[in-house]
């Protein structure tokens, strides 16, 4: 269980460090977002497969076969590139935040959609979080770009769809990989469209390699280990930290200060989401008795 804890830890690290490393290379100029995101791609793609044929190697008889769907592929290409351009415009935690809020409410919308009818605490839940979600992208003096706050409310939807995509898949790893070679003819031509815009630094390059094979690649690894060994709230709730952690990152390693409407924010947006999700699972727990007991 100590073991599951700490790769659980690493993951989240990881997700954090997207958000930090994507405003790192971008907001210094280091990069061009469309060179930014193909580079993520391309070595995420790269990693993946690694991990994937050192796997194969330690199976006898496993067979190569392109796991994943071009739905799923699509979904994180959009995810990728409307994060991208995204930090452009907003800090890493502000980013953060907006991007785990869509993803959760989105998830919570879908499961409204498909019958599942929230009670009185996830309903209140779902309002506090969506209105935290409206105040940190109100417009004043410290609101985030309205450009950005958009397109990383593009970037959650896109995140939740491939979620959604890849709720019943039974190899998780291959799936991702699918997904991500998929993506990499587009990715190649983004990192070529993107060098010839803007000749990115080294240091910019590093970013997006760091973020591509360390942080999406292998966190998309670990992240998938640890997932059998987690229920579903669970899972939901460990994802909740990310935001925080990448304010962290922006305050130290960017000097991004942290200001009272997003911790405001964060608190109404984290603590709705957490007290909906909570509700969920108690109800779905409390049917299981019932349901037990007949």
């Amino acid at each position: 269980m100590l073991k599951v804890a700490l790769l659980t830890v690493i993951a989240m690290l990881a997700f954090a460090a997207n958000s930090v490393l994507a405003r790192l290379a971008l907001g210094g100029g280091d990069v061009d977002a469309l060179g930014y995101t193909g580079v993520r791609l391309v070595s995420g793609a790269a990693m993946l497969a690694g991990i994937v044929y050192l796997r194969r190697r330690r199976a006898e008889g496993a067979n190569f076969r392109l796991g994943g769907s071009w739905r799923g592929a699509l979904a994180l290409f959009g995810y990728a590139l409307a994060f991208s351009v995204a930090y452009l415009m907003i800090g890493a935690g502000t980013g953060a935040l907006v991007l785990f809020a869509t993803v959760q409410m989105s998830m919570l919308a879908w499961a409204i959609i498909k019958g599942d009818r929230p009670g009185g605490l996830e309903a209140l839940g779902i309002a506090v979080a969506f209105g935290g979600l409206v105040y940190l992208v109100s417009p004043g003096l410290v609101a985030p770009s309205p450009l950005g706050a958009a397109l990383m409310i593009g970037a959650g939807l896109c995140w939740a769809s491939y979620t959604l995509t890849g709720r019943g898949s039974r190899s998780p790893l291959i799936d991702t990989q699918g997904n991500f070679i998929r993506c990499l003819p587009i990715g190649l031509v983004l990192a070529v469209v993107g060098v010839a815009i803007h000749a990115p630094s080294s240091r910019g390059l590093a970013y997006a390699i760091a973020s591509g094979a360390i942080a999406s690649g292998l966190g998309y690894a670990i992240w998938y280990g640890v997932l059998p060994s987690l229920s579903r709230i669970r899972a939901a709730f460990v994802q909740l930290t990310v935001p925080a952690i990448a304010a962290a990152g922006g305050v130290l390693f960017i000097a991004e200060p942290p200001t009272l409407r997003l911790v405001l924010s964060s608190l109404a947006i984290l603590g709705g989401v957490a007290l909906a999700l909570g509700a969920a699972e108690m109800r779905k727990a409390r049917r299981a008795v019932e349901d037990g007991a007949v």
